[in-house]
């Protein structure tokens, strides 16, 4: 038997699709009955995590604590969230629960840690403020370059188009072009640290080994699910 998934999701919502279709491919299944049962929580309406960061909106620490208690509730077992940013607030979510809280930044910086030494992550301005990635790859001692200024701002727009549904060309171009940067940099590993960089940019854009968030946490999230 398998635990059941609570999934704190909306942060954006095709992320959160996203992830499930992944969690659906990577499950050992031989049977509908075989496949993970979730229980999701696709919420759009969390606040602003870029916002809270920046001191213009209200912490979404609240919310997600809801979530979280909402879904245990529901019978979920182990929590997941495909969202990187979000994972600011990841003791406020398991201080609000008894179940395990999979945790999506350690996932992908255990995976980045053994192909790199350098990484270059591509991530959000409240995933970068909060140094949910620089302090994670410290500990493993890895090196963490990021865009300059000028490059996180176009990164930044290049989200709210992706969350908005624009996945054109042009998207893909530039989200091509800032991981060629890093990579110009010195970088060894491209670090997808936000959940809509996977939706434009995959690993036969990149030269180097690409760490997709949402395909590390939909793997960890299977494998927790079925450990015994």
């Amino acid at each position: 038997m398998s635990l059941i998934v609570g999934v704190l999701g909306g942060l954006g919502p095709a992320a959160t699709v996203q992830y499930m279709s992944r969690v659906l491919a990577l499950t050992p299944a031989k049977r509908e009955q075989d496949h993970l049962r979730l229980i999701v929580d696709c919420n759009p309406r969390v606040p602003d995590r870029n916002d809270a960061a920046g001191g213009n909106g209200a912490s979404p620490a609240e919310v997600l604590a809801g979530m979280a208690r909402g879904l245990e509730q529901a019978g979920a077992q182990i929590l997941a969230m495909p969202c990187n940013a979000a994972h600011a607030y990841a003791a406020d979510i398991q201080a609000a629960v008894s179940i395990p809280f999979i945790n999506l930044i350690d996932a992908v910086c255990d995976q980045a840690a053994s192909s790199a030494t350098t990484v270059g992550v591509i991530a959000a301005d409240a995933c970068l403020e909060a140094g949910l990635y620089q302090e994670g790859f410290a500990r493993r001692g890895v090196d963490v370059l990021v865009g300059s200024a000028k490059e996180q701002a176009t990164f930044m727009k290049l989200l709210y188009r992706i969350k908005s549904g624009d996945l054109r060309a042009e998207v893909r171009t530039q989200m091509r072009q800032l991981a060629e940067n890093l990579i110009e940099r010195g970088a060894q590993a491209i670090v997808a640290g936000c959940t809509e960089v996977p939706l434009v940019l995959g690993p036969a854009d990149v030269p180097v080994p690409f760490a997709d968030s949402i395909e590390i946490l939909a793997a960890r999230t299977v494998e927790a699910a079925f450990r015994p």
